[in-house]
């Protein structure tokens, strides 16, 4: 028996702090990312890095499926930079190719100015998606880095 295809109109948007998720959300989440960082990435590292409390966590779900289909968590300034930041942005394996992921940025983005005004905002992308952050008017600031065995580069996004 086959999966009908995602549709996008059916998912449900939900952005909240930390504390108003629930523990089968919070647990969802953790292997949605364990699942694209850890074992499709090939990356062993702490994903869980204790700034998941002082977040507002932004997840597109299917009423009937457990895990979201895309993630990302907005932290706020002095959490992990000066700026306001957005982190640990991913989309499922299943949700790949239908532009989820550019849905995903653009509300997270949408709200990050709307909690945190008057902001730019960070992030750490991973190098090999500068062009696609760079479509959403982020700009790379200093040199590429290594993180978990990824190329890396800051960039960030003015206050608008």
């Amino acid at each position: 028996m086959s999966t009908p295809p995602l549709s996008l109109d059916a998912l449900q948007w939900r952005f909240c702090r930390f504390d108003e998720l629930s523990l089968r959300e919070l647990h969802d989440i953790y292997m949605t990312r364990q699942q694209v960082f850890s074992v499709e990435q090939n990356c062993a590292y702490l994903d869980v890095d204790g700034h998941d409390e002082a977040a507002w966590h932004l997840a597109a779900w299917l009423p009937a499926q457990r895990q979201p289909f895309a993630y990302a968590r907005v932290l706020p300034p002095g959490a992990k930079y000066v700026e306001p930041s957005i982190g640990r942005v991913i989309t499922s394996e299943a949700a790949r190719g239908l532009g989820l992921g550019r849905e995903l940025v653009r509300r997270a983005i949408a709200h990050a100015r709307e909690v945190l005004p008057g902001h730019g905002i960070r992030i750490s992308a991973q190098s090999r998606l500068e062009t696609f952050y760079a479509g959403f008017g982020f700009e790379v600031v200093g040199e590429r880095y290594m993180e978990d065995g990824i190329p890396h580069t800051e960039m960030v996004l003015a206050a608008g």
